[in-house]
């Protein structure tokens, strides 16, 4: 529906393109720079008030901008209780019990595992996990509770038998949420929470036995007013008797985002400091992605003092998600912080992930995504060729493995190696990208090294196939393109070679001998010079073609006596400059054949 403009805009401009657009049109801001001709949109903004509007926020002195993250925050994934309420096709206990053990195996130490209290799948699962024996020594169970007698009993059955369990107690602080969902004054809600927490204390005390710790979350953190917090938090802490030994957790989430990641980071700096009985509590942090800046908001919030992040692998949740834990740690791994969680095959952990959300992840997802290792520009496809060799270079001067040696190649934040991935997807082919990107290709899969003088000719030719077509090309297309394009010419042209040898009549003489088939006829023809390349175009001279050889070069394409060589020439041939190529377990038949692909290649252009 088309809401109508404010006041002192101008009627919008109808888009005849795109006509449920309404394209701004009111004046351009008086303090806008010549240069920035943007017109105010007809877009109810007045409808929201910024983040200092609706939350105090006391910090002034603030110190988290100066500090460095130089270790990892205890990681606790959510997958199986927050991610999982957000999939349309929640897990069942097989879906749960495999993205379980992935956890475990890539090193999370503690572990929410579900809401038993919400749903029967939800309770047998944890029940599945006690009876099982699958809770390692090390690792520890979370649960999750509203702030209710009836649920918290629920929850406490549900953990009966497992060694080591934090409840995760949690009530909605905010105002609008204490106004429009709870219906409660500020302290309603407060007596709400210490009564709860009273009550999960007590039914813990009944388990002397069993290993349990407390966490509260007051929902809706950063809307909720700082004394607020701080009154509620610092009253449990007292509670539950958390000392530096046995602390209590108290997790601050950012559950809607509504403002920059500083602001976040303000907050926490804040709690950070005014907290009461600081080393007994641990301050932790849930952010949620509405903005698209959760992953901002989490290492802001570390460098402001959070010593422990919850969130999801890749990101899921409701809405736009939660913080991505995976792209949080290999953020630290690119700086040189152990990330203390393994992703050494991340694709291993994207098909877990994938199984059991039903979601799929998207090709451009840092680090995991299938594109995110890729170059398809031209000057992106250069820059990271240079960086490969140089790497490699570097390597084999120092003598250490390429593995193990620093690494900066440009456009590659981390070694797509140290995660699992290879090699073969770093550089493709289509209408975007240049000769670096092809010749790179060539030689990785090949063995195929193109002169660099040679390598804007062919670039021309696989641009011309790209734009023809729209589509990738893969590396086995793109030698297919180089032999139709160098190495046919050589045996299909119209000046072929039907037998030929070569002598040595002197020192520095030699002699080139051929049957030719030129303009429909077969001719014998005769040449010397001072080498055989020299001795063959001296030999096509007799059959109307002047060759002057400009450049040459040569390789194995392989190890062994029976490995192929590849010649390329640049030969002036009747005024036109082309490049031939021959392929040949013989190095000079390859030198030969690429002579003769230079003279076709030139009689076709």
């Amino acid at each position: 529906m088309v809401r109508s403009i404010q006041p002192n805009v101008e009627s919008t401009v109808q888009s005849s393109v795109f006509p449920t657009l309404r394209t701004p049109s009111g004046d351009v801001p008086a303090d806008a720079p010549r240069w920035n001709p943007q017109r105010p949109s007809a877009m109810p903004h007045h409808r929201y008030r910024p983040a200092d509007e609706r939350v105090a926020l006391p910090l002034t002195d603030r110190t988290w901008p100066s500090r460095r993250l130089e270790r990892a925050p205890l990681w606790v994934p959510v997958d199986l209780r927050d991610g999982n309420q957000a999939l349309a096709e929640p897990m069942d206990t097989a879906r749960k019990r495999r993205m379980f053990d992935l956890l475990v195996a890539m090193g999370f130490k503690e572990i929410e595992v579900g809401y038993p209290s919400a749903s029967q799948t939800d309770f047998d699962f944890v029940r599945h996990l006690a009876d099982s024996g699958a809770v390692p020594d090390d690792v520890t169970v979370s649960v999750f509770t509203p702030a209710r007698r009836d649920l918290i009993d629920r929850t406490v059955a549900s953990v009966e038998g497992l060694p080591r369990v934090l409840v995760h107690l949690y009530t909605a602080t905010a105002p609008t949420w204490r106004d429009v969902v709870l219906g409660r004054s500020r302290a309603e809600v407060g007596e709400l929470i210490r009564g709860a927490a009273t009550y999960l204390m007590r039914r813990a005390e009944e388990r002397p036995g069993a290993d349990i710790r407390f966490q509260f979350s007051p929902e809706v953190f950063n809307l909720t007013e700082p004394d607020f917090v701080l009154e509620v938090c610092n009253g449990l802490t007292e509670l539950w008797e958390a000392s530096p030994d046995r602390p209590v957790i108290h997790n601050l989430p950012a559950t809607v985002e509504i403002a920059t990641p500083n602001v976040y980071a303000d907050q926490i700096e804040y709690m950070d400091r005014h907290l009461a009985r600081r080393d007994s509590v641990i301050l932790s942090v849930h952010p949620h992605n509405d903005r698209g800046t959760g992953v901002a908001c989490a290492e802001l919030a570390v460098l402001a003092g959070a010593q422990r992040v919850e969130g999801c692998l890749f990101g899921n949740g409701e809405r736009t998600g939660n913080v991505d834990l995976v792209t949080l740690a290999l953020n630290l791994y690119a700086q040189g912080v152990n990330p203390m969680i393994d992703f050494s095959d991340i694709d291993a952990v994207r098909e877990v992930v994938e199984y059991c959300n039903r979601l799929p992840i998207h090709p451009r997802h840092p680090y995991v995504g299938e594109l995110v290792h890729t170059a398809f520009s031209g000057t992106h496809q250069d820059a990271i060729s240079k960086g490969m060799a140089h790497h490699a270079k570097q390597a084999a001067d120092s003598g250490v493995p390429a593995e193990e040696i620093p690494w900066a190649v440009p456009y590659l934040p981390i070694d797509p190696g140290d995660i699992g991935r290879t090699y073969e997807e770093v550089i493709r082919i289509n209408s975007q990208s240049g000769k670096g990107g092809m010749a790179y290709l060539l030689q990785v899969h090949h063995g195929l090294d193109l002169p660099q003088a040679m390598r804007p000719d062919f670039s021309r030719v696989v641009q011309r196939v790209t734009d023809a077509t729209g589509r990738e090309l893969s590396h086995k297309e793109l030698l297919e393109l180089f032999r139709t394009t160098y190495i046919i010419p050589a045996e299909e042209g119209p000046v072929r070679l039907l037998s030929w040898s070569t002598s040595e009549t002197a020192p520095g003489e030699h002699r080139f001998t051929c049957t030719v088939h030129a303009d429909g006829r077969e001719r014998s023809c005769q040449g010397t010079g001072n080498g055989p390349l020299s001795a063959l175009t001296d030999a096509l001279r007799a059959v109307g073609v002047a060759v002057d050889i400009l450049s040459y070069a040569e390789h194995a394409t392989g190890t062994g006596p029976d490995s192929p060589a590849v010649a390329y020439i640049e030969c002036d041939v009747d005024g036109v400059t082309c490049w031939g190529a021959g392929w040949d377990t013989s190095v000079l038949s390859s030198t030969v054949h690429a002579v003769m692909s230079a003279v076709n290649r030139a009689g076709s252009a």
